[in-house]
């Protein structure tokens, strides 16, 4: 196989993503701030010569690939290997919200994600068999080239423990920000993580106030 780049990338801010709380199959939109990431993610990959990209179905992952892509002059392909892990009941929930109705099996999901089952959503391993079955199906039509791919937390974390020969009971080794980056290369029997997790492209995001925050105006212009 010649080698594929891949950018795994993790979509933008959405209102459940910045309260921490599970999303997994619900259909939520980007934040304000979400779409200036993506905005972020674009230049920051403008100057590669990318020949797909492609999104989890969800609406969060599709919108950030298609301010990644507008540059590139491509559609998005979406992909349903790719999407969330669903956590069923779980999901518009928070940890410590999860943690009080269903202790022993968040204990699990924290502790030993790959042994624990959501009421009903999916199992960890079942999600890590189809997102590794797209992956395989990416990489062997893309040989030779570049690959954006914007997907989800578990996904994403699910792609770099594959690359870094790990398996899925390693969950929590790995982490995926939203609008995250991570590039891996992959060739015939190696695969090369080249970045983790970046955000520096995202500083200039990172330093506005948080949204609905006014900033007291600078006496030097005009704010008496």
């Amino acid at each position: 196989m010649k080698p594929v780049k891949l950018f795994a990338i993790r979509h933008g801010e959405t209102e459940l993503a910045r309260d921490r709380r599970f999303a997994g199959s619900r259909d939520v939109a980007l934040t304000p701030r979400g779409r200036r990431q993506g905005e972020a993610l674009a230049d920051a990959l403008a100057g590669a010569v990318v020949g797909a990209v492609y999104a989890s179905p969800l609406e969060r992952a599709r919108a950030t690939a298609a301010v990644i892509a507008a540059p590139h002059s491509l559609e998005v392909r979406v992909e349903p290997a790719f999407r969330e892990m669903a956590f069923g009941q779980w999901e518009g929930l928070s940890g410590a919200e999860v943690g009080v109705r269903w202790p022993e099996a968040y204990e699990a999901w924290r502790a030993t994600p790959h042994l624990a089952a959501p009421p009903g959503g999916e199992r960890l391993d079942a999600v890590a068999a189809r997102v590794a079955a797209g992956l395989a199906g990416l990489l062997d039509e893309h040989a030779g080239g570049t690959v954006v791919l914007v997907s989800h937390a578990i996904v994403t974390r699910l792609i770099v423990l594959a690359a870094l020969g790990l398996e899925p009971d390693r969950l929590w080794s790995v982490d995926a920000s939203p609008a995250g980056i991570t590039e891996i290369e992959y060739q015939d029997g190696w695969v090369t993580v080249h970045r983790m997790n970046t955000l520096t492209h995202l500083d200039r995001i990172e330093a506005e106030p948080p949204e609905g925050v006014a900033v007291p105006a600078r006496l030097d212009e005009g704010g008496r």
